[in-house]
This record gives structure tokens, C-alpha cells and sequence, in this order.
């Protein structure tokens, strides 16, 4: 196999902040055109009442869910490929990208067929009526199909982000965003000709986007970039590859698992308050993934940045990474808890300006946006983690925060303050998972460069 100059470790010199500025730019518009999706349906789908859109926030946590086991292996591609690239080896870092692609397609076959088998009890399961399961039916028994079109392009693409080519990445996700965005409304009110599908468009709409960005992401890959060899290789060396990426990936799949857990298990508490008020719940998660966008374009970089300088042994690297890090997320997180405060009823007048719905909303988007700092301190310690090929902190800094601070807290805040106290508990235990997550991964990088030098000793004897 030829040499690539993508291929080369670009991100082990030159100004720290400035390629974690380059890299994350890109990602932002990316994922701000990915969750688009979202937004979009939602946007659409509220036009067709408060039972349509509640319906869709009951489908919140698994589609989520489902994106986490993605965002897991995605995770696991890119610290293996990234460090195998620190490290020159670029032979292996084809291979690890070529075989992240077929274990991802046989999860995500193994999702689909489990979750299209399971709508009824899972959804009852979340606490929903059965005026909204033939809904919900609608929506998900289509979506369903869409989710290995959606997890096979997330892992291939983060071999892009191992190398430092996030920008191909950014662009892909936002032409696949606007395509969309353009489908929706003809699926959905059956303009132009087309039938009036309601929820089912919205979900047809997706799988259609979905199927054609999978092609593209292969033809990428594949035909521009040669990233992507033969797949037939024997048993135990596929067995080897995908050992290495599930190492980080699983672990990492785990501690992504967790928050959509965690949003379903507030979707059922507040389901007890009716449906308008799970419509409104709908609402303001669909507007906190675009508030934090910066963040998860943060995160989604950090861990390749943080791979190739450890397989280059650059510790003083990581060191300044952390710092420019905490000092940006702290900064813009008082930036947008600012302007949630002030603007978080109008955003959210976009989506319904049900009596009932509105408020639900308003009330999240002014408690919760105060912890947005933190939360981007424990995405960003979690994929450093990551880079380094030591995910079990990320996993235990997640089950910290959802079940050792957030259920308990969240249990209270119901009894005692109602929704309010429940979005409290949300806000408290990302502020102090944050400053865990900090000192967990400071004194990692510590012990990491000691071991370094303990290594390295005999050689300058």
C-alpha cells in the first residue's frame, strides 16, 4: 500500500490552540447541520400538533441511544487510528479503519432488527400512552431501518477526524443536513405531489438522507483518500483489529450510553405530568444539543489531537491542550447560560406555543444552561480519555454523574421542588462531575509522563 500524506502525524506540532481551533471549526457547522435533523423534524412535526411531537420526544432517548453506541465506536476508531498514525504506522491504521466499518455494520444490523421487534414494550416501558404508541409506530418502524446508515458513516468519518481532517467530515454532514431539510416538509404535508406521510415522512425523509450519505462517505474514503482496504482478512486478525477498537470503544459506547439513559429516565418522570409537558421536555433537548454544539465539536477533536501527541510521547502537548480547554468551556458556557436565560422562551416559541408546552421548556432552558461549562469539561476529559486508549475514567465519570449524583438528586427535586427541582439536579451534578473530571484527567497525564520517563531513562544512560 502506497504512502499518504494524509496519513502523516500532522497534529504534533505547531501552535496547540490553533489546531484544536481548525479542527473544531469545521465540526461545529458538521454537527450543528447533523442535529439539524432534529430540529427539523421537530420543527415540521410540531405543526402537526402536541400528540405528533410528543410522540417524537418519547423516540428522544432511543434514537439517541442508538447514536451513542456509534459515537462509542466512533471513539474507539478514532484513538486506535490516531495513534497508530503518531506512531507512522500507517499500514495499521488502514487496517483499523477498514475493520472498525464491518464490526459497526454488524451492531447496527443487530440495533435495527432488535429495536423494529421491540417498539411496543420499549415505549410503554418510557410511559407512553397507548393514544401515542400507533405514533411513535409510525415514526420508528421506519427510523429503524435508517440506523445502520446512520452508525456505519459516524465510524468510517472518525477515522477522517484521527487524521486531522475534520473539514471533509463538517462539510459531508451539513450537504446531508440540507437535503434533509428540503425533504422533510415535501414527506411530511405531501407537497408537490407527494403523499402526506406525517411522522412516517419525517422518518422516510431520514432514511433517505441517510442511505446517500453512506455513499458518499464510502466513495471518500475509499476512492479519494485510499483509507479503506480489503475487509476479507482471516478470523483472528479481525478478531485482533476489533479487540483494539472495542478496548476504548466499548468503554466509551458505555459512558455514551449513559446520558440517553438518563434522558429516559427524565422523559418518564416528566411523562407523569401529561404528555404536553413531555412535549415540552421535547422541546428543550432538541435546542440543548445546538447550545452545546461548540462542545461536542470540542470533544469530538480533543481525542484525536490527544492520540497522535501521545503516540508521539509530547506530554507538554496534552498539558496545554487541557488548559486551553478549560479555560474555553468555562468561559463560553457563561456565554450561553446568559443567553439562554434571556432567549430561552423565545427559542422555544419556534418549536410550540402551546400553554402547556411553553413552560416545561422555559423552565429547563433557565436552570440547566448554568452547568453548560462543566458539561463541556466532562466531554472533553472523556475523549482525552479516550485518546489515550484509557476509557474505564470516562465510564466511571459518567456513572458518577448519572447515578451517583443525578438519579438521587433528580428523585428529591421531583418531591420536594417538582419540574423545577428535577432540572436542578441536572444543573448540580454537572458542576461537580466537571470538577472531577478535571482533576481525573490532569492527574492521568501526570502519571502517564512519569511512566514515560521512567521508560526512557535506560536509553540516555
Amino acid at each position: 500500500m502506497p504512502s499518504s500524506k494524509h496519513l502523516q502525524a500532522t497534529l504534533t506540532s505547531g501552535p496547540v490552540h490553533r489546531h484544536l481551533r481548525d479542527m473544531a471549526a469545521p465540526m461545529v457547522w458538521g454537527l450543528l447541520a447533523t442535529m439539524s435533523f432534529n430540529i427539523v423534524d421537530t420543527f415540521f412535526v410540531a405543526k402537526l400538533g402536541d400528540a405528533p411531537l410528543a410522540a417524537m420526544s418519547f423516540t428522544f432517548p432511543v434514537i439517541m441511544f442508538i447514536t451513542s453506541i456509534a459515537i462509542g465506536l466512533g471513539a474507539g476508531t478514532s484513538s486506535v487510528v490516531a495513534r497508530a498514525i503518531g506512531r507512522g504506522d500507517q499500514r495499521q491504521a488502514r487496517r483499523l479503519a477498514t475493520d472498525a466499518v464491518s464490526l459497526t455494520a454488524l451492531i447496527s444490523i443487530s440495533c435495527c432488527f432488535i429495536g423494529w421487534m421491540t417498539i411496543d414494550p420499549l415505549f410503554r416501558a418510557l410511559g407512553a400512552s397507548a393514544e401515542l404508541l400507533p405514533l411513535i409506530n409510525d415514526y420508528m418502524s421506519i427510523w429503524y431501518f435508517s440506523a445502520p446508515l446512520l452508525m456505519i458513516p459516524m465510524v468510517s468519518l472518525s477515522a477522517l477526524r484521527a487524521m486531522g481532517l475534520s473539514r471533509v467530515q463538517g462539510y459531508l454532514m451539513s450537504c446531508a443536513a440540507i437535503f434533509n431539510a428540503m425533504l422533510d416538509p415535501i414527506l411530511i404535508f405531501g407537497l408537490w405531489g407527494a403523499p402526506r406521510l406525517e411522522l412516517e415522512g419525517a422518518a422516510l425523509a431520514t432514511l433517505i438522507t441517510r442511505a446517500i450519505t453512506l455513499l458518499v462517505a464510502f466513495y471518500i474514503l475509499h476512492r479519494r483518500l485510499h483509507m479503506l482496504v480489503n475487509p476479507l482478512i482471516g478470523f483472528k486478525r479481525l478478531i485482533q483489529s476489533w479487540g483494539a477498537i472495542t478496548q476504548v470503544g466499548v468503554p466509551a459506547m458505555v459512558a455514551s450510553v449513559i446520558v440517553p439513559l438518563a434522558s429516559g429516565i427524565v422523559v418518564a418522570m416528566v411523562a407523569s405530568y401529561g404528555h404536553e409537558a413531555v412535549a415540552g421536555m421535547g422541546v428543550a433537548i432538541r435546542i440543548e444539543p445546538l447550545a452545546l454544539i461548540v462542545f461536542y465539536a470540542l470533544s469530538g477533536v480533543i481525542g484525536p489531537f490527544v492520540g497522535q501527541n501521545l503516540g508521539a510521547a509530547l506530554f507538554s502537548r496534552l498539558f496545554q491542550a487541557q488548559k486551553v480547554v478549560t479555560l474555553f468551556c468555562l468561559s463560553f458556557g457563561l456565554v450561553l447560560a446568559a443567553v439562554l436565560w434571556l432567549f430561552g422562551a423565545a427559542f422555544a416559541s419556534v418549536f410550540s406555543q402551546s400553554e402547556q408546552v411553553l413552560p416545561v421548556a422555559v423552565a429547563y432552558l433557565s436552570l440547566v444552561p448554568i452547568s453548560y461549562g462543566a458539561y463541556g469539561l466532562v466531554m472533553s476529559a472523556n475523549a482525552a480519555f479516550n485518546g489515550l486508549g484509557k476509557p474505564l475514567p470516562s465510564i466511571a465519570i459518567s456513572f458518577m454523574r448519572v447515578f451517583g449524583l443525578f438519579l438521587p438528586l433528580a428523585y428529591l427535586g421531583k418531591a420536594w421542588f417538582g419540574l423545577s427541582g428535577l432540572f436542578a439536579a441536572v444543573a448540580l451534578s454537572n458542576l461537580v462531575v466537571g470538577l472531577l473530571a478535571y482533576i481525573w484527567l490532569r492527574r492521568t497525564l501526570r502519571l502517564l509522563e512519569q511512566s514515560n520517563e521512567i521508560q526512557a531513562a535506560p536509553s540516555r544512560v
